[in-house]
């Protein structure tokens, strides 16, 4: 937890001075006793909107909300009445807390907002750091990435002024280089994260350097270092009776390749376990981890019993308490679990969903993962299987298009491009001009390449000194110029894409050809990024199989044709 002391009367001091030793998950013993009465004895607006919001976290963080909410709406009523800002986002915060269960993504989206309008206006880097935490989490579970990696780096800047937000922005780095298979900088964000610790002394600080270690030894396959920290969770998770802890031990020591010690512990989630789970910021990580073990150890009973709840959540991220570590899509876990089942078409169904999803967002070591099982097929006929490769796309009701696949379809707004991609479905494996997909039929002259040989020859030997210098960058650990380098860098290299085509040759601008070109390419990625948005096995066979350019072409697998309805 992270209240502070700050200016408050003695009794309320050091009740809060207390609540800083709480270690999270775990039983708060005498704290929100000690809260309480300093909370009741209080009629200061200030006072009760602190210690109301550090009693909110502590029973939210304890795994018991509804003693959570009261706390945590008094907190914004007296902040509110008080009319401090700082106070406003500390109860916001609390607020977000009580929130934090899987159905509640809506709310917390809706609270994180708020929060990051009173803290954009506020100079404390506690309240922006809680703020940054809570919007990256929300962009997490939303997987939005724009919003992930502007969260993340306003961290790592807000890190420069103090250890503990810079031990939350490393902690949290490593989960989005942990999702993306960057693997090569866990040794130094943990050691990053380790010496942030020392200086900022958070309670339960060691726990997340812990949770990086073993989760980036799963993913990286460093089965010694998983078992020494599946036994440390393990140890932790019985001592402190922290429910969720069983789950994340058990996948630890499934990544340490000791099946038997992971199924043990998620064995204990029998069916009353599973129906007392409370709905918090543990309930998603913990079924999704429970049911990958119990998958990859032929748990029948487990699978049948975890699957039936996680269902109610297909297609969702899963995200630990905090933005701590990603842990897939629920899509991963299910598709596996209904194959198991012998349900093989929904597997099939959602084994494409999760790979598109970890496609999308670039979650590399998930989808490598996932692409290593395929679905066991039903015996079919012919004729049926190409049912099953049927796809639709065709004009529907006034300003809509139908898509779809396997029989079923779906209503998009009209675009541009699908026209576009419809004539090039209708002549499968036809080139067709980028001119006549656009509409025109005689060709300007143009005014010459966008960037002479000159310039392209400069433009490269800056980007040969750019690669240099982010390269000693990164061996000094200089972020602050690394940014500003990268920035350079993209920029010079959108400007050398645009300016050059195939094998390097300058791109020559100002005709229909080429405006036609890029008008093309840019009406049939918006047509296909809306089809995929419906139907995501149409959109990526679309994506895969469509080629644009100044000559532009839809060329199907010939081993595997698909019938078209158009």
């Amino acid at each position: 937890m992270e209240p502070t002391a700050g200016d408050l009367p003695d009794p309320a001091a050091q009740a809060l001075r207390l609540a800083e030793t709480y270690v999270f998950g775990t039983e708060p013993g005498r704290i929100p006793a000690i809260l309480h009465e300093a909370f009741a004895a209080s009629t200061d607006d200030r006072v009760r909107a602190r210690l109301g919001a550090a009693l909110a976290r502590c029973w939210a963080y304890a795994g018991t909300r509804t003693r959570a909410v009261p706390f945590a709406d008094a907190a914004l009523a007296h902040a509110t009445a008080a009319g401090d800002g700082a106070l406003l986002a500390d109860a916001l915060d609390a607020s977000l807390a009580t929130h934090w269960g899987p159905d509640e993504l809506s709310v917390r989206t809706e609270l994180a907002r708020q929060l990051d309008d009173v803290t954009a206006h506020l100079t404390d880097v506690q309240a922006r750091t809680k703020a940054h935490l809570w919007l990256l989490t929300v962009a997490m579970e939303l997987l939005d990435l724009p919003a992930m990696n502007r969260q993340m780096r306003a961290l790592e800047v807000l890190g420069e002024q103090s250890p503990r937000t810079m031990f939350f922005a490393a902690s949290r780095r490593l989960t989005l280089d942990l999702m993306r298979g960057r693997t090569e900088t866990a040794a130094e964000l943990v050691a990053v994260a380790g010496r942030a610790l020392d200086q900022a002394g958070l309670a339960d600080g060691w726990l997340v350097v812990s949770s990086m270690r073993g989760y980036a030894a799963v993913h990286t396959g460093d089965r010694d270092t998983a078992a020494e920290l599946a036994q440390l969770a393990e140890d932790f998770a019985i001592a402190e009776g922290v429910r969720e802890l069983y789950a994340e031990a058990a996948w630890i020591w499934l990544g340490a390749g000791q099946v038997e010690r992971a199924i043990a512990l998620a064995a204990t989630f029998d069916a009353g376990v599973l129906a007392s789970l409370p709905r918090d910021f543990s309930y998603l990580p913990t079924l999704q981890l429970v049911l990958d073990v119990a998958l990859h150890a032929g748990e029948s009973d487990l699978v049948t019993r975890v699957a039936v709840v996680l269902a109610a959540y297909a297609g969702r991220p899963v995200v630990t308490s905090g933005g701590v570590m990603f842990h897939g899509v629920t899509d991963d876990t299910l598709s596996r679990a209904a194959d198991f089942r012998g349900d093989h078409e929904e597997a099939a169904r959602l084994r494409a969903d999760a790979l598109a999803t970890y496609t999308r967002i670039g979650a590399t070591w998930w989808r490598q993962r996932l692409e290593q099982w395929t679905p066991k097929l039903p015996a079919a006929s012919s004729d049926s299987r190409m049912a099953d490769r049927r796809m639709t796309l065709r004009p529907g009701p006034a300003g809509t298009w139908l898509v779809g696949h396997a029989g079923t379809t779906t209503p998009v707004p009209a675009r541009k491009g699908m026209a576009q991609v419809h004539l090039l479905l209708s002549r499968p494996g036809s080139s067709i001009s980028a001119l006549t997909l656009a509409g025109g039929s005689v060709a300007e002259s143009d005014l010459g390449p966008r960037a002479d040989a000159t310039a392209l020859a400069a433009y490269r030997r800056r980007l040969r000194q750019l690669d240099e210098a982010l390269d000693a960058a990164d061996a000094t650990g200089n972020a602050t110029s690394a940014e500003a380098l990268a920035a350079e860098r993209t920029a010079l290299l959108a400007e050398v894409s645009a300016a050059t085509g195939l094998g390097g040759r300058a791109r020559r601008v100002g005709g229909s050809t080429e405006r036609a070109r890029v008008s093309v390419r840019k009406a049939i990625v918006a047509a296909i990024d809306t089809i995929t948005t419906a139907d995501p096995v149409v959109g990526r066979h679309l994506a895969t199989h469509i080629r644009t350019g100044l000559i532009c072409a839809y060329q199907p697998d010939p081993g595997q044709p698909s019938a078209w309805e158009l």
